[in-house]
C-alpha cells in the first residue's frame, strides 16, 4: 500500500511539472512567435536576399556572392561610408564616455535641487531625433545661427558648419554629444554602488580627490564603462537620423553614414539584395568589435562582487 501511495505521489508530481511546463510555454508563446516572425525570420530572409538580385517589384534572382564581390571590388561609396562611420564612431564614443562621466560626477553630489540638474542633463537623450536635429540646424546656420552669432561678437568669422566638407562631420559629432544623458545615467547608477567605506579608508591613508577617483571610483565604474562602450559602438555604427535630416550625406559625401548609404540602396535604388549584403557586413563589423571588447575586458573590467 505504501509503495502504491508513493507511486501515486510521484505521478502527481510529474503531472504537476507537466502542467507547469505547459503553462510556462503557453505564457511565453507570444514572445516566441514574435521572435520567430519579427526577428529571426527577417534575419534569415535578409541573408537569403543578400545572395540575390531583388528590386522589390520582381521575384528575387539568385546570384550567389556577387553582391559581396561588387561591394568590395567596385563600390567606392561603400568604402567612403565605412570611413565616415568609423571616424564618427571612434571620435564620438570616447567623447561620450568622458563627458558622460564628467556629468555623472557633477550630479552625484548631495545638494539641494540636484534632481533638477539630472533631469536637465538626461532629457535631451529621450527627445525625438528629428526635433533636436532641426534645432541644431538653426544653431549651425552660418548666417543667423547661434554659434556664429556669438563668434561674431568677438570678431571671429565662424565656419559654414554643415555646408563645409571639413566641418560637417565634426558638427554632427558635436550635435550627437547633446545626448550624453544616456551614458550619464548608467555612470550615475555605478557611482551609487561604490561603497562609501572605501573612500573613508582612502582618506585615512592620505589620498586626495584624484587618488580616490583613480584608485577607487574608476575601477568600480569599469562595468559601467564596458556597457556604455559596447552600447555606444552599436548605436553609432547604426547612426542615420542626424545625417539624413541635417546633411543627407553631403556635402561631397563627407557625412555619408553607412546606414544612410544602405537606406539609399534599398529604398531609392530599389537594390534590396545589395542592401541586405551591406546590412550583413555591418552586422559582422559590429559583432567583431563587440567580441573584441568582451575578449579584452577581462584585463581592465573589475567586478567587485566576483572578486569579493
Amino acid at each position: 500500500m505504501t509503495a502504491q501511495a508513493g507511486a501515486a505521489a510521484k505521478q502527481m508530481r510529474l503531472n504537476l511539472r507537466k502542467r507547469e511546463a505547459l503553462s510556462f510555454y503557453l505564457f511565453i508563446l507570444p514572445w516566441i512567435l514574435g521572435f520567430l516572425f519579427f526577428y529571426l525570420g527577417p534575419i534569415l530572409a535578409s541573408f537569403y536576399f543578400s545572395l540575390t538580385s531583388w528590386d522589390l517589384l520582381t521575384a528575387p534572382k539568385w546570384i550567389g556572392l556577387r553582391n559581396y564581390e561588387k561591394i568590395f571590388t567596385n563600390d567606392p561609396l561603400f568604402f567612403q561610408s565605412l570611413k565616415v562611420t568609423f571616424i564618427y564612431t571612434f571620435s564620438y564614443v570616447p567623447l561620450d564616455l568622458i563627458f558622460g562621466l564628467l556629468a555623472a560626477l557633477l550630479v552625484n553630489r548631495q545638494i539641494r535641487g540636484v534632481g533638477i540638474f539630472r533631469t536637465i542633463f538626461y532629457l535631451p537623450s529621450v527627445l525625438s531625433g528629428v526635433a533636436y536635429v532641426v534645432m541644431w540646424l538653426w544653431i549651425f546656420n552660418p548666417q543667423a545661427g547661434l554659434i556664429n552669432t556669438l563668434l561674431g561678437f568677438f570678431g571671429v568669422e565662424g565656419p559654414r558648419w554643415l555646408l563645409d566638407p571639413k566641418w560637417a562631420l565634426p558638427s554632427l559629432i558635436m550635435m550627437s554629444l547633446w545626448g550624453i544623458g544616456r551614458t550619464m545615467i548608467i555612470y550615475l547608477a555605478g557611482l551609487k554602488d561604490v561603497p562609501h567605506e572605501l573612500y573613508e579608508s582612502a582618506e585615512i591613508d592620505g589620498a586626495n580627490w584624484w587618488h580616490k577617483f583613480w584608485s577607487v571610483t574608476l575601477p568600480l565604474l569599469t562595468p559601467s564603462i564596458l556597457f556604455n562602450l559596447i552600447f555606444g559602438i552599436i548605436i553609432t555604427f547604426q547612426s542615420f537620423t542626424n545625417a539624413f535630416i541635417a546633411t543627407n550625406g553631403g556635402p561631397l559625401n563627407s557625412t555619408l553614414f553607412y546606414v544612410l548609404y544602405l537606406y539609399r540602396k534599398a529604398f531609392e535604388h530599389l537594390a534590396m539584395g545589395y542592401a541586405s549584403a551591406l546590412a550583413w557586413i555591418l552586422f559582422l563589423i559590429i559583432l567583431g568589435c563587440t567580441v573584441l571588447i568582451f575578449r579584452t575586458s577581462g584585463r581592465w573590467v573589475f567586478y567587485r562582487g566576483i572578486s569579493e
